[in-house]
């Protein structure tokens, strides 16, 4: 028997980081969107009494540093299911190390696939409280939609959904370490605060242009990301209503209210780029398709 689940990407419309805890976390304010930019993650029964993972493309562990066999050795110890044995396939199409929760993805495919593999009938709430163990994204990735992700991303809260757009993400071609990425906030601080208030208001009232134009994330204050000043100008040379950097970088997105505008941007910016798409807003993190 095996369950295949599509993992959708995710960017941050906001991002602000509010402290560093004693547990060496952060403490978060962020609204998260779902897009239908997803890996394709199918969980095999294979009576092995092991956990295997394959994958299309090379630069992904295939073993216990994955955050899908991470997962699956979680599921099976929280709930107490004995592992008979699966192998987890990964069809990757979200850019890797690119601020989008790929591996978070992933992990969270893992989950709902076992779920419903073992016929655990874990809840949705039972779920993210294993997945939290194994990646503060992960909650969000099982969960999805739009939502304010909170403490070190783990408290979620519904906020209402995009309004219909399109979503023009870029991946320039670098990498962004994200335990770097917070480092540098501790030393260096953030020298602007993001509108909070003014982003839940945007966001309750579904004004697109509002949302777009609160749109800032605090890791760009800090973090440098090759092309990122030329991709955000070709984006609202072609009218993106607001540009923004999702995660730790290094992808950037706009959001376009006209697929055309969204298509000529793409355009333009593939030469700079290898990972490009246009995309819009889902309304899960993770859906089961066979």
């Amino acid at each position: 028997m095996q369950i295949k689940v599509n993992a959708y990407a995710k960017i941050n419309l906001l991002l602000d980081i509010i402290n560093k805890r004693n547990d060496g976390y952060h403490d978060l304010f962020m609204i998260m969107q779902s897009i239908n930019l997803y890996d394709t993650v199918t969980v095999t029964e294979t009576k092995t009494r092991k956990i295997t993972i394959t994958c299309n493309i090379d630069d992904i562990p295939l073993d216990e540093h994955n955050i899908a066999y991470k997962a699956a050795a979680q599921f099976f110890k929280d709930t107490k299911i004995k592992n008979k044995g699966i192998n987890i396939d990964i069809v990757k199409r979200i850019p890797h190390a690119a601020g989008m929760a790929g591996g978070s993805a992933d992990g969270a495919g893992v989950l709902v696939a076992l779920n419903e593999l073992t016929g655990a009938d874990l809840s949705i709430d039972e779920l993210c409280k294993i997945g939290v163990k194994i990646g503060a994204d992960v909650p969000f990735c099982i969960k999805g939609g739009t939502l304010l992700a909170q403490g070190i991303g783990d408290v979620l809260n519904k906020v209402k959904p995009l309004r219909k757009c399109f979503i023009l993400i870029a991946k320039p071609d670098c990498s962004v370490n994200t335990a770097y990425a917070y480092r540098q906030f501790d030393e260096c601080g953030k020298a602007h605060t993001p509108d909070k208030l003014g982003m839940l208001y945007a966001m309750q009232s579904r004004d697109l242009k509002s949302i777009a134009e609160k749109m800032e994330n605090v890791f760009e204050q800090f973090i440098a990301v090759d092309n990122k000043v030329e991709i955000k100008s070709i984006m609202r040379n072609h009218n993106a209503l607001g540009v923004c950097m999702s995660g730790s970088g290094p992808t950037v997105f706009g959001i376009f209210e006209n697929k055309e505008d969204a298509n000529n941007a793409l355009n333009e910016i593939k030469p700079l780029v290898k990972d490009i798409a246009v995309t819009i807003p889902v309304s899960k993190g993770c859906k089961i398709v066979e």
